[in-house]
């Protein structure tokens, strides 16, 4: 017997009898179910990113010829900083957390819902308003200012109610972001299985976990300053403008103290959804559990005292340069882990690779590329030397958009059967990864050339002498734009009339695959039970002793064998074997 059967013969009192049938109008609903909240989640940023992909694709039309001929400068001001306010507050942020986070954590901890269910549909039924109020910018003057909205720039730009909007529409969001928060730390404290000890859980749970200590520790710090930053716009008072007394750089402060951490915000669950995905299609059991789940933590940690790094050029003290560079480059040790991890989960592993595999090791490639322009810049001299340059929107996009990104399509292949029972195309799947891989290397390579040799960004008119590299990006941003249509087609065909999906088309051990595809309501028929780990993967009997070297019994570096840690604690109420279960869980 295989651990996937073992897994699911245990948990046949748990499975649900019937798939949930969701009729289309729940999902405009005001549901708390978290699958149905996760599915909006997905779905409406999803949509927003589209709108985003078409405000990028002008911005790379305008620079494709080095004069203003496409549209006006101001207008030009506009599409970028809208562009970057939806991809990071309307796209990567609530489709990592809000979209996967809530569809998956309760399944992966096999709970029913989450703590606090209405909650849950607050936080999302407030991003569609917030989105829709940024757009409606465009009706009276949008934003002009970038997605940083530094004074006194912001302060003095002409189209204030532009503005006002923006941060108005960034302040919704964050109180979403909270909400959201609080409830995934008290869901995965309070409501795991029983016997499902932190070292049991699934390590996307072990991402929440720290994406959400992080956001709700950062995200005040924003509503706060943009909080001041209204007064200044509106009121006339001067916190960040110098004419009154006031110091903008306290604002760059306050902003970057958020802002540096939502990049681990936007990338730690994509962290945790690589870390689900590799093993499974790997076949091998994830290497170095304790290592990966704990320096999710450090990362967390370390992203809040790093901030400043995007302030070199600020009139920063040079021994506070030093404190941030050195800091800075630290998290490259907890991020490094992660990746030698994943390196060696699939090396030697049987590896599958279909669709949802493919997006997961160009995360991890993609990912690679952008952390490693990312310790460029923490040096000091090298970030004055590309401050504000192409360099740096190379580097970020790498990160998150070569991150996070292909995370959240490797999501996609990968958690579609479950969330809507039917299989997606693998050809379609494979030529949308082929197109998107292509364009986005097309697209951003050539801007690290370009910032190297000096071309500023936010720029709508630059030298002739980078027009040739501009062109190449330009011509790589529309194949990118154009990788989305296979993804669209292949995602309603198959949502449709695609073929039907097993409970669990990938042989998963963790608890998710253990119900039917889409889950029941409450989502399991009783106590879920934890039979093997969850990366047991190709151990075969499990009576054999794995000959680990390093490994002890209660410390493997594989995470798997008989001895593992991630063997669930005893618990007689949800015994493997029916015949064997004593008393009552006290899990609900």
């Amino acid at each position: 017997m295989t651990q996937a059967q073992l897994q699911e013969t245990a948990n046949i009192p748990a499975h649900g009898s019937e798939p949930k049938v969701t009729h289309w109008r729940e999902y405009f609903g005001f549901s708390t179910d978290h699958k149905v909240i996760g599915i909006q989640y997905l779905v409406t940023t999803f949509i927003f990113y589209l709108i985003g992909g078409v405000l990028a694709t002008a911005v790379r039309t305008e620079l494709a010829t080095p004069e203003v001929d496409f549209v006006s400068r101001e207008v030009y001001n506009s599409l970028f900083t809208v562009h970057a306010t939806i991809m990071i507050f309307l796209w990567i942020v609530p489709a990592g957390t809000g979209g996967f986070g809530n569809f998956l954590v309760p399944l992966l901890i096999g709970a029913r819902d989450m703590a606090f269910p209405r909650l849950n549909a607050i936080a999302f039924w407030i991003i569609p308003p917030a989105g829709l109020l940024l757009l409606s910018s465009f009706l009276v003057g949008a934003p002009g200012s970038g997605w940083t909205s530094y004074p006194p720039l912001s302060t003095m730009a002409a189209g204030k109610a532009g503005e006002a909007i923006w941060i108005m529409s960034v302040l919704l969001l964050g109180t979403s972001s909270i909400l959201a928060a609080v409830n995934f730390i008290v869901t995965i404290v309070k409501m795991r299985a029983p016997g499902m000890g932190y070292n049991q859980m699934p390590l996307f749970c072990w991402a929440m976990l720290s994406t959400s200590a992080l956001a709700l520790i950062a995200t005040p710090v924003l509503a706060g300053a943009l909080i001041l930053l209204a007064f200044d716009l509106l009121a006339g008072t001067a916190f960040f403008n110098p004419t009154g007394g006031g110091d903008p750089i306290v604002y760059q402060h306050l902003f970057w103290f958020y802002s540096h951490p939502a990049v681990y915000i936007m990338i730690l669950p994509f962290f945790g959804m690589i870390s689900e995905i590799l093993p499974v299609h790997a076949r091998k059991p994830i290497f170095g559990y304790k290592a990966i789940a704990y320096s999710s933590l450090a990362i967390s940690f370390l992203g809040l005292i790093v901030w400043a790094h995007h302030m070199f050029t600020s009139g920063t003290p040079a021994w506070l340069r030093m404190f941030f560079m050195i800091t800075t480059m630290v998290i490259a040790v907890p991020t490094g882990i992660k990746v030698f991890s994943w390196l060696a989960t699939i090396w030697g592993g049987k590896l599958r690779l279909n669709s949802a595999m493919l997006f997961a090791m160009g995360f991890v490639s993609m990912f690679v590329i952008g952390g490693i322009s990312g310790v460029m810049v923490a040096a000091v001299p090298f970030d004055i030397h590309v401050h504000d340059t192409y360099f740096v929107v190379a580097h970020l996009h790498y990160v998150l958009f070569g991150g996070s990104v292909f995370g959240i399509y490797a999501g996609f292949y990968h958690w579609f059967p479950k969330m809507t029972g039917r299989m997606l195309n693998e050809t379609w799947g494979k030529i949308h990864f082929a197109m998107m891989l292509v364009g986005f290397n097309i697209t951003f390579m050539p801007m690290h050339k370009l910032g190297m040799e000096g071309m500023n960004r936010r720029i709508a008119e630059y030298d002739p002498k980078f027009a040739t590299l501009n062109l190449i990006c330009s011509i790589g941003a529309y194949l990118l734009a154009l990788s989305t249509i296979p993804f669209i087609v292949n995602a309603c065909w198959s949502w449709i009339a695609g073929p039907k999906a097993p409970d669990n088309p990938w042989q998963g051990l963790t608890l998710e695959w253990m119900t039917t595809s889409p889950p029941p309501v409450e989502n399991f028929e009783s106590d879920p039970v934890l039979a093997t780990g969850p990366y047991d993967y190709g151990m075969g009997n499990r009576a054999t002793q794995v000959d680990v070297p390093f490994s002890d019994a209660r410390d493997p570096a594989l995470s798997a064998g008989p001895s593992s840690a991630l063997r669930a604690e005893p618990d007689p109420a949800v015994a493997a074997h029916p015949d064997d279960r004593q008393g009552e869980s006290h899990n609900r």
